[in-house]
């Protein structure tokens, strides 16, 4: 499943961290895409990506271990 811009917030946390390590925004993501491997993550944006997340939604998505996809992440947010 394919998500737009234009009414999520987690893609929008997302193209923002891409953004502070100049590259380009994405205009959709997968549920199966990856965050290293697809989203081009590595450690220092995951970890800026957990601390987006935790102050929009509440949710530490790490707290209970790694998570490696968007789905992974959906489903910790409560957005599955």
């Amino acid at each position: 499943m394919k998500t737009s811009i234009e009414a999520d917030p987690f893609l929008e946390i997302v193209n923002t961290v891409r953004r502070n390590k100049q590259q380009p925004p994405v205009g959709d993501i997968r549920a199966e895409d990856h965050l290293r491997r697809d989203l081009g993550f590595d450690s220092l944006d995951l970890a800026e990506l957990t601390v987006r997340l935790e102050e929009r939604f509440g949710v530490d998505v790490f707290a209970d271990g790694l998570v490696h996809t968007v789905a992974e992440v959906r489903g910790r947010l409560g957005q599955t």
